[in-house]
């Protein structure tokens, strides 16, 4: 197995750490706390996140979709697709093999819940090694959840998630959260940063630009949104705190 890096921060520990976890190292949470400095929004936005995906999740098992495929995972903790579906089938997907170590211990032997090691701008091999846990003959709820502007237009994922898109058996959901530059201009410059899930660089993209990763998949309501407003567990309260309006969310299906 591979040895755990206690030296070096990785994202996905840091992620699990804004989200209360507890597989974290001391040097993870110390660049947490000095991005928390910079960046006061990041924990606030990790947390409005993760709610979308467990909504998100939940609405599409309630859908009658009973397997998932979560690419650019990170750590399967802390309220992942296989806590808040438990009777469903999932498959996480990252390519960091740091990750990949901690999932795989974490996971234990593969049933219900599995972890492969691939990456998502290969979807013809993700889909190869998906394919030994789940049956992609039958709809699949696929998470792009906060991973999308980590790549930029360069690596060409607006291809990869249209192949992705092109195998997957029509009924299938396409889940996505995106950092866009909507209320964020400055100087007619788009925002680069790191308010979303994972802390790092990124290249955000406008609403119409995210649209366009859902393909011809129409989205279910409210359509394409801020994080915190798709379909939110309660009303928003007078004096609620309003996190900035740079990180949308949407969930399409594969028409029938």
């Amino acid at each position: 197995m591979r040895q755990f890096d206690h030296e070096t921060p990785n994202l996905a520990r840091m992620y699990d750490y804004m989200l209360g976890g507890k597989d974290n190292f001391a040097v993870d949470r110390q660049a947490i706390e000095q991005l928390a400095e910079l960046i006061p929004e990041a924990v606030p936005l990790a947390h409005a996140n993760r709610a979308f995906l467990q909504r998100a999740v939940r609405y599409v098992a309630a859908a009658g979709v009973s397997q998932f495929l979560d690419l650019g995972s990170g750590l399967p903790t802390q309220g992942s697709a296989h806590e808040v579906a438990p009777e469903a089938g999932v498959v996480y997907v990252d390519h960091d093999p740091v990750v990949a170590a901690h999932a795989r211990a974490l996971l234990g032997t593969p049933g219900r819940a599995a972890f492969v090691q691939a990456d998502l701008l290969d979807p013809d091999a993700v889909l190869a090694q998906a394919g030994r846990f789940l049956d992609l003959r039958k709809p699949v709820g696929v998470l792009l959840v906060s991973i999308l502007h980590f790549l930029p237009d360069s690596a060409r994922p607006q291809r990869a998630v249209a192949r992705l898109c092109e195998r997957l058996a029509p009924g299938s959901y396409l889940v996505i959260t995106h950092a866009t530059s909507m209320g964020r201009l400055e100087d007619g410059q788009r925002y680069r940063g790191a308010a979303t899930e994972n802390p790092g660089s990124g290249t955000d993209r406008t609403p119409a630009e995210i649209r366009a990763f859902f393909g011809d998949f129409p989205l279910e309501p409210p359509g394409l949104v801020q994080a915190v407003d798709w379909r939110p567990d309660r009303p928003k309260l007078v004096g609620d705190w309003s996190l900035p309006s740079s990180l949308m969310a949407g969930a399409g299906k594969k028409p029938l």
